[in-house]
């Protein structure tokens, strides 16, 4: 099934703040929030999407003939592809009544280990979603990266403790989550986490720690000073505040800025295998796929989640076999050519 198949099936299921479009752009779901929709304008998300057109690949077909080695390691695991499930933090506000939180987690985790790549899971102001995605992660053996958000410091160790427990591949926190409508006045607050903050967590997790909500090199610095293995390149797919950058403007300085080591992922908009290979092309060691993954889990379950992984994994292999890359080691800068 492609996925625009699985979008035709999940009609019906997924409403009523879901189009299920055939292609994922931002335009359908436009402002609305609860749904999937970016704040205010709306138009941030369509930004994050149309930004990755707007960089044209360089074909080079002149070369030896091979397969393209997609593989890519992600904390000691090997995935088949640098493409990771996103996490979502409440399907049954966000999507409609087709699927429980629970449900979906269970369903995500699973599948995407058996495709070969791992889900981050997300959290929400019920307690629950949280504990019990880490329950789904260690029951795929740890295949999975439990985010929390930027709550106290009481309630953020009682996650971290959880995730210990679960044995999860990687922590994570979408720290940009602040600005998200529903979790203003709730109790304990979520907010911004200073530097000092920030290296006190990591400090106690005894894990790697991932800081997701990045969109500056200042703000990659800061989380490298706290001691994070890893960022993601991401402004909520324009959930938090209206305005923001699209990603693929935002990723090559960033890049640029931090240290060669620093595990740097990306979202937003990213929808197809080419979007994977101009990312990597720009700097990225990965990506990780949000939205299209829950319209594939409502239209073909399972099933549907390896069939849309399997359609971006045999795209970007395409792309590098078009442009003359080998591995992903193999993609470089020299591959893209961004318009004017």
């Amino acid at each position: 099934m492609t996925y625009a198949e699985l979008a035709a099936q999940a009609r019906g299921k997924i409403g009523p703040y879901c189009k299920a479009c055939p292609v994922c752009d931002g335009r359908g779901c436009k402002g609305q929030i609860p749904g999937p929709g970016a704040k205010g304008s709306g138009t941030v998300a369509i930004n994050n999407y149309n930004a990755w057109q707007g960089i044209t690949v360089n074909m080079d077909v002149l070369h030896e003939p091979f397969e393209a080695d997609t593989r890519w390691t992600f904390m000691g695991r090997e995935l088949a592809a640098p493409i990771m499930v996103a996490p979502v933090g409440d399907v049954l506000r966000h999507y409609g009544d087709g699927m429980t939180m629970d449900a979906y987690n269970e369903l995500v985790v699973d599948a995407a280990r058996r495709a070969g790549t791992i889900a981050w899971t997300g959290d929400g102001v019920d307690d629950g979603i949280y504990s019990h995605a880490c329950s789904c992660i260690a029951g795929a053996s740890g295949a999975g990266v439990a985010v929390c958000k930027p709550w106290s410091a009481d309630k953020v160790a009682d996650k971290v403790k959880l995730a210990q427990e679960a044995g999860v591949a990687a922590l994570a926190m979408d720290v940009d989550s602040a600005g998200l409508p529903f979790l203003k006045g709730v109790v304990p607050p979520a907010g911004p986490k200073s530097v000092e903050a920030l290296r006190e967590i990591i400090g106690s997790c005894g894990m790697p720690f991932i800081v997701k909500g990045v969109m500056t090199p200042s703000a990659a610095l800061k989380a490298v000073e706290a001691g994070a293995a890893g960022i993601v390149v991401s402004n909520h797919g324009g959930r938090v505040l209206d305005g923001c950058p699209p990603t693929a403007y935002v990723l090559p300085e960033i890049v640029a800025n931090v240290p060669d080591d620093l595990l740097v992922l990306v979202d937003g908009g990213i929808r197809s295998g080419l979007d994977v290979f101009r990312a990597l092309a720009l700097g990225a060691h990965a990506v990780l796929v949000c939205r299209p993954f829950v319209v594939a889990a409502y239209g073909g379950g399972a099933e549907g989640v390896r069939a849309y992984f399997d359609q971006l994994t045999a795209e970007l292999k395409d792309a590098m076999e078009m442009c003359g890359a080998a591995t992903l080691a193999d993609i470089t800068g020299e591959m893209v050519y961004e318009m004017a």
